[in-house]
């Protein structure tokens, strides 16, 4: 039974569905290994045992009789703790919100529980989820289950720890700058950050209401399998008639993809930071995977790229929004790195903001000008492999950001999914950015390249 836990969520959806194994069993499984591997990982920061071993029973019990609560009925998960989850504390790393117990599951844990997944626990993450480093007052810092001495990424840093060590099938992970790719990357899972607009932030600690940095942030799932990422964004996506910027836009079958019509620019350095060889041999595979599955990879990068810092955005107006979100939680004690962000960041002069406005529009018109060309983009997710605990977050590591960033600007949709090692042996992820509204060739492509290159290995932990 301990194997099963490796398998893809989908697969165990499958043996529980087919009798192979009870939901009970499962979760058993799941729970003695965050038992064993979270001491070291520290990524599970609240555990909800007893209430999913209690909903497995019911899940088993229902099939018994023939009903199933639908594809995920029975199979375990984790949620990021920026994320509300009712009756289970949710800090989203803040000091203020240190005992924060929710009456309402946020809108996409709540799909996720109608569709049959139990919540195991809450995974950690940096303080607001503005750090790509995994670190916050109350729990303290989480670990890469494949060096313990580096950062498993940020902000989604213990949903992809945890997952990636096998504790938790899936997670529902959140990016605004790069915090679910990033994570993904640095622990050799699959992860998906969505279209803008495609899924809902009711219930998320950066919500829809934030005026011009709205559109940055979006949930989407983290998972070992890309099958897997296929399998929950038809769950979360589509309008809770709360989140007024969610689109009910259709989504197509990743299977129903031809990949031998798709075009994809493919590139190693976007001219902030180039990257080390085995990330640009990642690449390189990666793009020669695709050739053999019959797309067209042609070397190119678009020219806008480069240009711009788009997390500006973020502290244009001297901190104040931060402000705002540490004052609704409650926290008069920031992290030291959030303090930062709130009150030394340079408020911009609102003739100079209007104008930076104008200048992410011309960005996006650019990149948009660009994919005219293309249906696809094949990059590093970050120019290097997972860094030791705090370098990530140093002065000139900064503008590797670029490389996922960019795509929170334009809004478009990309799947991460792991396509090589360092000589250190730490996963080297690459990302497939493409088309708004076409999650399902990102993530056709990503299945190809982990169907080619392997994509999850078991870390040593």
């Amino acid at each position: 039974m301990e194997e099963i836990i490796f398998t893809s969520a989908k697969s165990m959806a499958r043996a529980i569905r087919d009798k192979e194994a009870s939901s009970v069993e499962v979760v058993e499984a799941h729970l003695r290994r965050i038992d064993e591997v979270n001491p070291k990982l520290n990524a599970v920061v609240q555990l909800a045992g007893d209430r999913a071993l209690g909903e497995a029973r019911a899940a088993d019990d229902s099939l018994s009789r023939g009903e199933s609560k639908g594809p995920l009925h029975g199979v375990p998960m984790t949620v990021k703790d920026s994320h509300d989850t009712e009756g289970i504390v949710s800090t989203a790393g803040t000091t203020g919100r240190t005992s924060f117990v929710p009456d309402r599951d946020a809108t996409t844990v709540a799909r996720m529980r109608a569709a049959g997944a139990i919540v195991l626990g809450k995974t950690n993450t940096p303080e607001l989820t503005l750090s790509f480093e995994t670190d916050n007052l109350i729990y303290g810092r989480t670990n890469n289950p494949y060096d313990v001495s580096r950062t498993p990424g940020g902000s989604s840093g213990g949903a992809a720890a945890i997952i990636s060590a096998g504790g938790s099938p899936l997670d529902l992970g959140t990016d605004t700058g790069g915090s679910i790719r990033v994570p993904a990357g640095f622990c050799g899972i699959a992860g998906l950050k969505p279209t803008s607009g495609r899924v809902p932030r009711t219930g998320h600690i950066i919500h829809h209401l934030l005026g011009a940095t709205e559109s940055l942030t979006t949930v989407g799932p983290l998972a070992r399998f890309v099958e897997d990422l296929a399998l929950v964004l038809p769950i979360i996506a589509g309008p809770d008639w709360t989140d007024p910027a969610i689109v009910p836009m259709p989504l197509d079958d990743p299977a129903s993809v031809d990949q031998s019509g798709v075009r994809v620019a493919s590139f190693a350095d976007n001219g902030t930071i180039s990257p080390t060889a085995e990330v640009a041999a990642a690449v390189e595979a990666a793009a020669n995977a695709l050739r053999d599955a019959g797309a067209t990879v042609a070397e190119d990068l678009p020219p806008a790229i480069a240009m711009r810092d788009e997390l500006r955005m973020l502290t244009a107006d001297g901190g104040a929004g931060i402000q705002r979100l540490l004052d609704a939680a409650g926290t008069t004690r920031p992290h030291p790195r959030i303090e930062r962000m709130a009150t030394t960041a340079e408020a911009m002069e609102v003739g100079d903001y209007t104008a930076m406005l104008e200048s992410v529009d011309a960005f996006r018109s650019e990149m948009l000008s660009f994919m005219e060309n293309y249906d696809a983009l094949l990059c590093p997710v970050r120019p290097f492999p997972a860094l030791p605990h705090g370098e990530s977050m140093s002065r000139e590591m900064s503008p590797s950001g670029s490389y996922t960033s960019a795509f929170n600007t334009t809004g478009w949709p990309g799947a991460v999914v792991r396509a090589g090692t360092s000589p250190e042996g730490m996963p080297i992820g690459v990302q497939l950015i493409t088309r708004p509204w076409t999650e399902a060739v990102a993530l056709a492509l990503a299945q190809v390249v982990e169907t080619a290159l392997g994509g999850w290995r078991k870390p040593p932990i």
